[in-house]
Formats: structure tokens, C-alpha cells, sequence
């Protein structure tokens, strides 16, 4: 994994929304609304970092589109 710092552009002027920023709070917005890791209930870092595996497979699976989409829609 890579982690980049992003720079505000010296021109713009309040608030702007930066594309990578938007990302990241959107993932952890999803991963907040699994009820397991709303709250601290972990007592190990290993049990947490499970559930938090688990939950980001949830999501990848929820989101990816079903079978023979691609056929349908060439």
C-alpha cells in the first residue's frame, strides 16, 4: 500500500474537495455502518483486525456486479 500526501492548490480559495480525500471518508463511512465495529467491543488488535477484514470483504462483495453482467451489457 501506498500513501500519498496530497498538497491544497495555492489558487483555490475555502473549501475544496479533494478526489483522494472523498475516497477514504466514503470507505470508512461504509465500514462504520457494520454495527461489529461501530464501537471498541475488541479486546485484542488481532480480533479487530479480523472483523475488520471481514467487513471490507462484505463490502467488496456487496458491491461487485453479478454474475453475467458483462455478457448482458457488452
Amino acid at each position: 500500500m501506498r500513501i500519498e500526501i496530497v498538497k491544497h492548490a495555492d489558487a483555490a480559495k475555502g473549501f475544496v474537495v479533494s478526489p483522494s480525500r472523498w475516497v477514504v471518508e466514503r470507505t470508512l463511512a461504509w465500514l462504520d455502518r457494520c454495527r461489529r465495529l461501530a464501537k471498541d467491543f475488541e479486546n485484542r488488535k488481532r480480533n479487530a483486525l479480523a472483523f475488520l477484514k471481514l467487513a471490507s470483504i462484505r463490502l467488496i462483495l456487496l458491491k461487485r456486479p453479478p454474475e453475467g453482467f458483462d455478457e448482458a451489457f457488452p
